[in-house]
């Protein structure tokens, strides 16, 4: 399994995938005018997936600022830079020609279990729109850019994903 510590979540990885940590300097080497997802997870003959990882609920964070990062994030204030986050990484990872046939999906994990389904289904619906997942009513897009989006806490997470461990640590 590859192995990723991020603040105090342990975040695991089963080994028929391939994972890059491309928000890394040295990874992507364009955060001056480019955002980054946190991960990329390739799994061969399946598809990709683009990993955001936000974690306000770690063990240092002041009741206030986790109150404040609920009102943001219900009000869908995050959005524009999750956005940004997957346009950015698609258009570098198009243009180093590592994206093929596979689908790509945009998985954001907000670990903080006081998000209900509604706020997480809601968030993941928004994000659809504004990538956006469907192109054009003129149909000119024979692609999509993003084939999937989905919003977790660790809980919903380990739900549908229980081949990539996520755990807080510490």
């Amino acid at each position: 399994m590859t192995e990723f510590i991020e603040g105090n979540l342990r975040i695991k990885f089963s080994d028929r995938m391939t994972v890059e940590k491309f928000d890394d300097q040295a990874c992507h080497g364009l955060s001056h005018c480019m955002k980054a997802v946190d991960f990329i997870v390739n799994v061969p003959d399946e598809y990709i997936a683009f990993i955001e990882l936000k974690n306000p609920d770690h063990p240092n964070a002041p009741e206030a600022e986790i109150e404040r990062y609920i009102e943001k994030f219900s009000k869908d204030e995050l959005d524009h830079d999750l956005c940004y986050k997957y346009r950015d990484t698609f258009l570098y990872q198009w243009a180093s020609e590592r994206l093929d046939w596979r689908p790509i999906k945009y998985w954001v994990i907000i670990a903080l279990d006081r998000l209900t389904s509604g706020h997480l289904n809601n968030r993941a619906d928004q994000l659809k729109r504004k990538i956006p997942l469907i192109g054009p009513k003129s149909g000119n897009w024979n692609r999509q850019i993003v084939n999937d989006c989905a919003v977790y806490n660790i809980e919903t997470w380990r739900q549908y994903h229980p081949d990539i461990l996520l755990e807080q640590v510490g």
